[in-house]
């Protein structure tokens, strides 16, 4: 007999997997990859046909955990999305394909996309 979360999890993994059916990333647009834990958020640009992660940020990168350790989890993920951004036009990234990970797109996962989109990236 599974759990409730058991079930939530494999529910996800199922969305993200048909949403992944139609979204990759190439080297000109990655593809911004979402994870999302209880207590942290993580965030990746993958160029899907190298098979490589080209950029990453996340709630304990140490860029953020000293910064963020008393906000909300929203502002939170909204200071990893701005930080993803800068990394990303360092390397020269400017477009990218949001994957949401088989998360709605609420709460904290369209706080992280607002804050790429405010540090310049274009989905």
């Amino acid at each position: 007999m599974r759990t409730r979360t058991t079930q939530r999890v494999t529910r996800r993994k199922k969305r993200h997997q048909r949403v992944r059916r139609r979204i990759s990333g190439i080297p000109e647009r990655p593809r911004l990859c979402v994870f999302r834990s209880l207590k942290h958020i993580f965030a990746q640009l993958i160029d899907d046909c190298a098979g490589r992660t080209l950029v990453s940020a996340s709630t304990l990168s140490k860029e953020v955990r000293e910064s963020v350790s008393q906000k909300p989890r929203i502002e939170a993920s909204k200071v990893v999305g701005v930080l993803l951004a800068e990394k990303a036009k360092a390397k020269g990234i400017a477009t990218v394909t949001f994957d949401r990970g088989g998360y709605l797109y609420h709460g904290r996962v369209k706080a992280l996309a607002e804050g790429a989109r405010e540090g310049g990236l274009k989905f």
